[in-house]
């Protein structure tokens, strides 16, 4: 296998293809929308999907910072050649694409500035740092991950739904809804403001800020809208009661589903919430089985 070109395939279809619980999800929403004008946001939405997929043209112009998360089982082992080869990967599949430029040139202060300009090369675009996922994890999505699997899953996130996203401590006074009215309650806000709506916003809770943001990044991978839990279905019935619906027209459609995943938590007060209202979009997502 040409490890390499496999993961630029991955990158590309992360960002031109829709996954099968989605396209469903939203065929159903057009289908139970009353509101006129979210039905044809929606179907629009719908027809932006098909082109992309056919035409192997990004789902849209931001084409998102590429997130990697390896899946590990017992059996298995992680080099630094394999880790060499997700860089170059993920260069060449931005670049095959083709991405938008996004990486910022120039040092620490400049990059911050942005008075260096962008590199023109879409590959110049560096992945955040790759998080492993053991047969360790304990969480809402733990899986019975085999010993002899190696998964590399690549994930697109868009900078709207980081600018609306939130990192926060919660004091839980001792009940489960004090937290989850509360992540609630923030996406309430940023769905308002995020203009590419509907979502499938994510929320991982955890002991710590790095920790709840994995959790969050693990349920965009493992999450599913076929397979929605009890309190994903009642964060999506809390949003969709907003009447925001797709693109601010109002509807009953501003969220298609939730993914929500739970870590260990640890004897304390506080609970570290992260959110994530993702755009219409998202999650974009693509798997390599090594």
């Amino acid at each position: 296998m040409d490890i390499i070109n496999e993961i630029s395939k991955s990158i590309i279809s992360a960002s031109t293809a829709v996954s099968d619980d989605k396209l469903k999800a939203l065929e159903n929403s057009i289908d139970s929308e009353v509101n006129e004008n979210a039905k044809w946001a929606l179907s629009q939405m719908l027809e932006n999907y098909h082109v992309a997929g056919k035409t192997k043209f990004p789902l849209c112009d931001d084409t998102g910072i590429p997130h990697v998360i390896v899946e590990i089982g017992s059996k298995r082992e992680i080099t630094g050649e394999l880790l060499n080869q997700i860089h170059e990967g993920i260069a060449l599949g931005l670049n095959n694409l083709p991405a938008r430029p996004m990486a910022v040139k120039g040092n620490e202060i400049e990059r911050i500035e942005q008075s260096k300009g962008l590199y023109e090369k879409p590959g110049m675009l560096k992945p955040a740092s790759i998080l492993i996922d053991s047969v360790n994890d304990e969480s809402t999505y733990k899986r019975d991950t085999e010993p002899d699997v190696l998964n590399l899953h690549f994930i697109l996130e868009g900078g709207g739904p980081e600018i609306r996203a939130k990192t926060y401590r919660v004091y839980h006074k001792r009940s489960f809804f004090n937290v989850i009215d509360t992540a609630v309650d923030w996406l309430k806000e940023s769905l308002n403001l995020l203009g590419c709506t509907p979502s499938i916003p994510s929320i991982g809770i955890g002991r710590t800020h790095y920790e709840a943001n994995a959790l969050l990044l693990k349920s965009i991978v493992y999450g599913n809208l076929n397979s929605q839990s009890e309190v994903e279905n009642y964060v999506t019935g809390e949003l969709n009661k907003t009447g925001i619906g797709p693109m601010g027209f109002g509807g009953k459609t501003t969220v298609l589903g939730s993914f929500v995943n739970i870590g260990n938590q640890r004897a304390s007060g506080v609970r570290i919430v992260a959110i994530r209202p993702s755009c219409f979009v998202e999650p974009r997502v693509a798997t390599l089985k090594l």
